[in-house]
């Protein structure tokens, strides 16, 4: 190799894979080096609040590349090594066994992590959260016929777990604070639809709850309420978002507010250090804020730009922010970034869950999901990136193509 630089990745999930990747294809020859704390070779992290935690089956699929293309590829891979300090000054990171590695340019893609609940009880066996492979078979194990589980949360990972749950025969109950799930994200018209499926499907869903803790004698037996109900539990999943994990970058005195700050090319306050994916806050042209995507499009596609800016190239991302989920019967994509207060216009059949939702601002399309309808993702994106005005009545007749909206 003629190029002496040493390229150090912190984060072996999704993004770091992806990034070591994107340096080799842009002709990088030097040292590069992708240390994750896992014991397992980078995989994606879909699977396992949906078809792997219900099957076990396809995470050799999700592994994101087979040691041999590390191999090949001259990554020098560390497995289990943990990362205790960024050492901006003296430009290494520091491993907890006190090993160091020098490094010209850093990237950080340690993604996110879920937000824990601090209750009494919250740490006794059984309650659960979701992460990595391990915490996925855990689930599975304890998702069995008639099994009293309790899901903590609302949101995209609850209810996916929940219907994985219900679809092992476990008595599920799904507790939100607010007044539905999801309605953060989509607003009440569309977040009415997620509670209406998992009811259907036998989920006791109570929104407007609190918990006050968690019962039981080593292990949980019980969740109780802020009202005094108590409800038995065999096992409790908490899904109440993730947190950013910044703590190596703040710790380094690198810019962090609600994740990495960085510029359109992944550069954070300091000039030779990079983030990607979950972990970075990222200036986007698409939007006046600096925005954090937690999603797998992010971690798989924002890599390609940062390795390029990182290697000199005039690079920035502009993939508009992209999500899929699979509960019961119901497939939806959700593409673009919209809030909850915008206005919801509806093409296609709430009721039937056969539907393009569009949130407009101003009369622009700031955001889409189709439910249950495929092959329009594109479409949608054209009308978000075009930033006109559209007719809301023809946005929501399905007689008039999408493309025509464009003219």
């Amino acid at each position: 190799m003629s190029d002496e630089r040493t390229i150090a990745v912190v984060g072996g999930g999704l993004a770091g894979a992806k990034a070591v990747e994107a340096v080799r294809d842009e002709g990088f020859e030097g040292r590069l080096v992708l240390l994750t704390a896992e014991q397992r070779l980078p995989y994606e992290r879909p699977p396992l609040s949906k078809g792997y935690l219900q099957t076990g089956e396809g995470l050799d699929d999700a592994t994101v590349h087979p040691q041999s293309w590390y191999d090949e590829h001259q990554v020098d891979l560390r497995l289990g090594a943990t990362v205790t300090e960024l050492d901006t000054k003296g430009h290494q990171v520091v491993l907890d066994g006190g090993e160091t590695i020098a490094y010209d340019l850093a990237l950080v893609a340690t993604g996110a992590e879920p937000r824990h609940l601090s209750l009494p009880g919250a740490d006794l066996d059984g309650v659960l959260y979701l992460r990595t492979v391990e915490d996925s078979d855990r689930l599975r194990a304890a998702f069995t016929e008639g099994a009293r589980v309790v899901i903590v949360g609302g949101g995209w990972i609850g209810l996916e777990t929940a219907a994985a749950a219900r679809e092992a025969g476990a008595e599920v109950t799904v507790l939100e604070t607010l007044e539905l799930p999801l309605v953060r994200v989509l607003g009440p018209t569309i977040a009415q639809v997620f509670a209406d499926l998992h009811r259907e499907h036998g989920v006791d869903l109570r929104t407007g709850v609190s918990v006050e803790a968690f019962e039981g004698e080593g292990r949980v037996s019980g969740v109780r309420l802020a009202d005094g109900t108590v409800l038995p539990a065999d096992v409790v999943v908490v899904g109440i978002g993730a947190v950013p994990r910044v703590g190596l970058a703040e710790a380094a005195g690198i810019d962090v507010d609600d994740g990495i700050i960085t510029d359109e090319h992944g550069r954070t306050s300091d000039q030779d250090v990079y983030a990607v994916g979950d972990v970075a806050r990222f200036a986007h042209p698409s939007f006046p804020a600096r925005i954090r995507v937690e999603h797998w499009a992010n971690a798989l596609n924002h890599p390609a730009a940062v390795a390029a800016a990182m290697l000199g190239k005039d690079a920035a991302y502009d993939d508009l922010p992209y999500f899929f989920t699979d509960q019961y019967d119901l497939g939806m994509e959700y593409v673009g970034l919209a809030s909850p207060d915008d206005e919801v216009v509806v093409r296609g059949d709430l009721k039937a869950r056969e539907f393009i939702a569009f949130w407009l601002r101003d009369g622009r399309v700031l955001a889409g999901m189709n439910v249950n309808v495929w092959d329009v993702v594109d479409d949608v994106k054209a009308l978000i990136r075009s930033g006109k005005a559209v007719d809301p009545k023809r946005l929501a007749d399905p007689a008039v193509p999408l493309t025509d909206l464009l003219q």
